[in-house]
């Protein structure tokens, strides 16, 4: 039984390879190497890396990197001419048409929204683009703006037609914000494309989204340590082994703004206008798909320790670790035998 976000968290993966090429010995077409083919790129808003360590699949790179721009100029809401941007212009106009993967994002999006409550919301786009935190012209707005958006973030006001495939924003001047859920989806779809290529063997790294196919080359679980909040990457809380497992985290380090002395993070209440406050600073969730921990990442944050940890004994198929900014951590019942610290600073409470 269960118990127990741009978004730039890092998580590193830790592993130790052999000395020689290894095989995976349930299949000897499937050879496996120890220097990856790999590739880097800046997409998505961030520095997403794919490495493939099944022998002669490199050609799989080309296509996962093609498949990932695909998915970016469908979901941006930055972008004229996707269609996400698309649905924002037609709000309170009239649906717009859209193709699969947006209406499997926008679906599962309001999913999530209706499940936190609207503490998550995916129409949280005029708060988004009125902060604009980690991007050009970032800054603190008045209340009186604030004011002003806030009745029209209302996941509810998201209308659609499952037989037409159309998505219409009720009120002019709603915007979608798909960035606390798009990017799980577009690691759950290069997975089931390396699948697809035959790969068993690799680590996609969106940017923090981290998924991890298969074993390390030695055999071994892949050992993903956690960032640490409050330090800079490659420094870690703690670790745990993963086979075919998503980690993903939300946490205020990610991106921020300071004004006058004050620092506002990028996670963003949709009810208050401001962001989340409390003592949570990161929160970490590993799943078998990693659109759930993106969408679970952040309403756990959204929740806070308490009602995040009530939440999350009743979801099925996802564990969590919740960080404090006292450095306390907290985890579900899951992980009890396969997470451990690596900071002395921090106590795991149990």
């Amino acid at each position: 039984m269960k118990r127990q976000i741009y978004i730039l968290m890092i998580l590193m993966i830790l592993f130790t390879a052999g000395c020689s090429t290894s095989a995976d010995p349930a299949d000897d077409e499937s050879p496996l190497i120890n220097n990856p083919y790999s590739e880097t790129e800046f997409l998505l808003g961030t520095v997403v890396t794919i490495k493939i360590y099944d022998e002669d699949k490199e050609s799989a790179l080309d296509k996962v990197f093609d498949r990932m721009e695909e998915l970016e100029q469908q979901m941006t809401a930055n972008e004229n001419g996707s269609e996400v941007a698309e649905i924002n212009e037609q709000a309170g106009i009239e649906p717009v048409h859209v193709s699969d993967d947006v209406w499997q994002v926008i679906n599962q999006g309001k999913d999530y929204s209706e499940m936190a409550e609207g503490s998550f919301d995916i129409a949280v786009g005029p708060l988004t683009s009125l902060w604009n935190i980690g991007m050009e012209g970032a800054r603190k707005p008045s209340q009186d703006e604030i004011d002003d958006i806030l009745p029209l973030i209302d996941y509810e006001k998201i209308e659609l037609d499952e037989t037409e495939q159309t998505v219409m924003l009720k009120e002019s001047g709603m915007r979608l914000d798909l960035g606390a859920i798009a990017k799980g989806y577009i690691a759950d779809e290069v997975m089931e494309l390396l699948d697809e290529e035959g790969v068993t063997t690799a680590v996609i790294d969106l940017g923090g989204n981290i998924y991890v196919m298969g074993n390390q080359t030695s055999g071994d679980p892949w050992v993903v340590g956690v960032q640490n909040p409050f330090s800079g990457k490659g420094e870690t809380v703690g670790r745990l082994t993963a086979t075919d497992q998503s980690i993903v985290t939300s946490g205020i380090y990610e991106r921020y703004l300071e004004v006058d002395g004050e620092i506002y993070h990028h996670l963003l209440n949709p009810k208050t206008g401001y962001p989340f406050e409390g003592d949570l600073a990161s929160v970490s969730v590993v799943s078998e798909h990693s659109v759930d921990g993106d969408g679970l990442s952040t309403l756990l944050f959204s929740k806070g320790l308490e009602e995040g940890i009530e939440f999350i004994q009743d979801f099925d198929g996802a564990e969590a670790i919740f960080v404090m900014e006292d450095k306390t951590v907290y985890i579900t019942d899951g992980l009890v035998d396969n997470f451990e610290l690596t900071d002395e600073d921090f106590t795991l409470v149990e």
